[in-house]
């Protein structure tokens, strides 16, 4: 039996939120069920989930940009849920830089399968794993 399970934009920027807080509670609990049930049960976070949160915070509950990334962080060291591409996308969140997030996120889903990335964008562009086409 597979106990890895990625979870979707609603369930993180629940968990980010807490609001509105029954069903924060109801999210949480719900976790807490299943790791009874599946004690070896890992839940994991997409960097597309990431950039969707991002964006939903910062839109939907006028949180800052540093506010959302510190959130994540906190989520991310918790425990309860981890980022699908590892400590490089703590990384990610926890460093300021002139390329945003989205574009970070980006080229990190690439260099983990090897790739680099080609961009019209020149702040991206001088990121290590980003070439300017």
């Amino acid at each position: 039996m597979n106990h890895h399970y990625g979870i979707d934009t609603s369930v993180f920027v629940r968990l980010l939120t807490g609001d509105p807080a029954a069903e924060y509670e109801k999210t949480v609990h719900r976790f807490e069920e299943r790791l009874k049930k599946e004690p070896e049960a890992e839940f994991f976070v997409s960097n597309q989930v990431i950039g969707e949160a991002y964006i939903a915070l910062q839109h939907h509950y006028a949180i800052s940009k540093s506010a959302a990334k510190s959130a994540m962080c906190q989520v991310f060291t918790s425990g309860l849920c981890s980022p699908l591409n590892g400590a490089s996308v703590i990384e990610i969140l926890q460093t300021d830089h002139s390329s945003g997030l989205l574009d970070r996120l980006i080229a990190d889903d690439y260099a983990k399968t090897g790739m680099k990335v080609l961009t019209l964008d020149l702040k991206m562009s001088r990121l290590p794993s980003a070439q300017k086409l």
